[in-house]
């Protein structure tokens, strides 16, 4: 596809700086820019790149005051990065969709199937389920007995959900992810053996979740797992059995959440934090890489680092003493052995 300056200024009204009859046809990182390219510049320290970049259009903020002169026809916009992310939308949305179903791909008579959908290879949907108009299920997505899948959600292949479990509306699952497994649940009978709770709930992920590849998120106990509206979840993500996740929260990768947590709102994990079973988080928090979160937040807003998590401001200033703990350890013992020598005189 090939759009001229004068049409992307249009969709981002924004302000043309340059020849407006520009044509691009493919996206570039401003470093590696090249004709026919579009790039952005978002961040100031990547500024001198826009002076030097092949780039036929590059877009900036308005607050940008070149130090240089500029090759390139810039596209001048309030936010550089949102209005790229909006033309990757733009883009994404005109590639051409796969539609149909796979001869090879097995689906149950009782199973209810909408218009619009595709249906790659060797796929299996199981009896009762539901998948619903402008569907796409990629090869190899196995949905169990009496699963529903919302409208213009995207199964990609390898996929696997459960029996019963539930998908709303506009949802994007990456490949190999689980949806729906037994939670980790077991009674001790001995020392030595342990006997397996049944896990009769099931997870309902509600509208518009994006959950990264190979995620596994168990089915509850009783009731149910849920995803709430517009949660992002990254690849690796841990996610137990009654856990709750709050409207539009955000969680990085190789994170764990242990069993029936509760995260509030709008919150933001970082990669590799730790939740600790039977806690609620607020809503608001932030919480930065690798902390471990063991107690219940209960203060919304919150900023939360280390391990065990503690209020951001306070981690730091204990990182400063962290450092200096050897200098500081040697001093007290100097101060010990000279308070022994005085009392011993």
């Amino acid at each position: 596809m090939e759009f001229t300056a004068a049409t992307i200024a249009g969709f981002l009204k924004g302000e043309i700086v340059g020849d407006p009859d520009t044509v691009v046809n493919t996206i570039a990182k401003i470093e590696e820019g090249h004709e026919g390219a579009l790039s952005f510049l978002a961040n100031p320290k990547y500024e001198h790149y826009l002076y030097t970049t092949g780039s036929s259009v590059v877009l900036v903020n308005k607050s940008l005051v070149p130090s240089e002169k500029v090759r390139a026809t810039m596209i001048r916009v309030d936010n550089a990065y949102e209005s790229f992310a909006s033309l990757l939308q733009l883009v994404d949305q005109a590639r051409p969709r796969k539609k149909g179903i796979h001869p090879t791909a097995v689906i149950e008579p009782t199973a209810t199937i909408g218009s619009d959908i595709y249906i790659g290879a060797f796929a299996y949907i199981g009896d009762n389920s539901v998948v619903g108009d402008n569907c796409s299920v990629y090869p190899h997505v196995y949905l169990g007995d009496r699963t529903r899948i919302g409208k213009d959600s995207i199964l990609y292949s390898g996929v696997k959900i459960y029996h019963e479990c539930i998908v709303g509306e506009g949802c994007i699952i990456h490949a190999g992810s689980v949806i729906g497994s037994d939670g980790f649940g077991f009674a001790p009978q001995s020392e030595t053996e342990y006997m397996k709770i049944p896990q009769i709930g099931n997870v309902v992920i509600k509208d518009h979740v994006e959950i990264g590849a190979n995620v596994t998120i168990d089915r509850s106990t009783m009731g149910s797992t849920v995803i709430h509206k517009g949660v992002k979840l990254d690849n690796l993500i841990q996610v137990a059995h009654n856990v709750e996740i709050g409207e539009n929260t955000v969680i990085a990768a190789q994170t764990g959440i242990a069993g029936s947590a509760k995260v509030g709102r709008n919150c933001m994990i970082g990669g590799q934090v730790g939740i600790a079973g039977h806690i609620k988080v607020a809503d608001g928090t932030k919480v930065g890489a690798q902390t471990g979160i063991h107690s219940n937040v209960r203060t919304e807003n919150t900023i939360l680092l280390g391990y065990p998590a503690i209020e951001h401001k306070n981690f730091f200033r204990s990182a400063m003493i962290f450092k200096d703990l050897p200098e500081l350890s040697a001093r007290l013992n100097a101060l010990e052995k000279e308070v022994k020598s005085l009392k011993e005189k």
